[in-house]
């Protein structure tokens, strides 16, 4: 067992944020949810080691992909795009939607018996929460991407964690949806 962290491609992971829901049929989706709150309605889809977020509020939409880097994203709408190396920070408010949006991301790479140790952490979580989530194998082990989502007050709050055993890669997300 290697106990000593590695790095891979997998650490080109990168944030995109759309001002439009981009299309289902450029993503291979595995799962999806949907919720209601304050006038916003979001849908999450899950893919292998990535997820969307569709969220309208009114007439206006807003879409946040979380996606490793080598798999294409579409570049059609995008308002920001970033490399989620470490921990990254994004916040802007959408005036014309009546929307702010508040994401954070961290990402990790863990030595092969603290990944297999988080990977079951997040399996009791995920039985514990009713976590939508995915679960896949790759070329070393097994995989999982995971979504939470709360309602509080005016605001959406979405987690997910995607764990992927090539790199002992790790990422968590905190997004928030808020209705001005």
């Amino acid at each position: 067992m290697n106990l000593s962290p590695k790095t891979h491609g997998l650490q080109t992971y990168q944030t995109v944020v759309y001002g439009r829901a981009p299309h289902q049929e450029f993503f291979t989706v595995k799962a999806r949810r949907g919720l209601k709150h304050a006038g916003m309605d979001l849908e999450t889809w899950l893919l292998p080691g990535a997820h969307v977020l569709r969220i309208q509020l009114g007439n206006s939409s807003l879409a946040e992909l979380v996606i490793d880097g080598d798999k294409h994203a579409p570049d059609q709408g995008v308002i920001h795009s970033a490399h989620c190396l470490g921990e990254y920070d994004y916040e802007k408010t959408f005036e014309a939607a009546g929307m702010h949006y508040i994401h954070s991301i961290q990402t990790e790479t863990l030595s092969d018996n603290i990944f297999e140790s988080t990977l079951d952490e997040m399996r009791d979580h995920i039985r514990e929460q009713a976590s939508l989530h995915y679960e896949w194998t790759d070329a070393r082990g097994r995989c999982l991407s995971a979504i939470d989502m709360q309602k509080f007050g005016r605001e959406l709050h979405v987690q997910s964690y995607h764990l992927v055993a090539t790199g002992g890669f790790v990422a968590r997300t905190q997004t928030i949806f808020e209705a001005r």
